[in-house]
């Protein structure tokens, strides 16, 4: 990872986007996005991974989060994308309802083909590309961004409409994944 790109202080916010390999559209189907909340569910609640903001698009996962408990952010990252990479390719293999199957294992298996860290299948990109929330302004600007990322997709016409986003919550209703509110 780039020096510019690392959690330097577990007692900081960051903003983190994890992407699918090749931008590959995989979080078309709910199932497949269950996965990913049930996931960040239990690196709240055993890991100490303190949630402020979320939204799951149809490539990538964006997040700020907190470490705050003794598990360092990097770890729970780790973890969270080889359980939800090994969970989700097998949820495409056994999902018959899943027209896009043979393509998308076939991609996952070549891209981890290239790679000696992966051994059956490549999902996530590598890389996640921390930044440090230093100002108020930075927070707001990536909550914005976060929230926005839906409507700006064409996917809904308020941030607070798109069921896999924090946005419902910073707009007084309740959403999927339990938030700390940060601003």
């Amino acid at each position: 990872m780039s020096e510019k790109y690392k959690i330097r202080d577990q007692d900081k916010t960051y903003f983190i986007t994890i992407s699918v390999v090749e931008w590959i559209d995989v979080f078309t189907r709910p199932v497949y996005k269950e996965i990913v909340i049930e996931s960040l569910q239990y690196c709240q609640k055993e890991k100490g991974l303190g949630i402020y903001a979320w939204c799951i698009m149809s490539n990538h996962l964006h997040l700020i989060i907190k470490g705050k408990g003794n598990v360092k952010m990097e770890d729970i990252i780790r973890d969270f994308k080889k359980f939800t990479s090994v969970a989700i390719c097998k949820a495409i293999e056994d999902n018959p309802k899943e027209s896009r199957k043979k393509w998308l294992l076939w991609m996952f298996r070549k891209k981890a083909e290239k790679s000696n860290k992966h051994q059956k299948y490549h999902f996530w990109q590598n890389n996640y590309h921390p930044i440090e929330l230093a100002t108020t302004f930075m927070i707001q600007q990536k909550l914005d961004y976060i929230h926005n990322n839906p409507v700006k997709k064409g996917i809904v016409n308020e941030p607070y409409h798109y069921r896999y986003s924090s946005a419902i919550d910073y707009s007084g209703g309740k959403g999927l994944i339990a938030i700390e509110f940060i601003v």
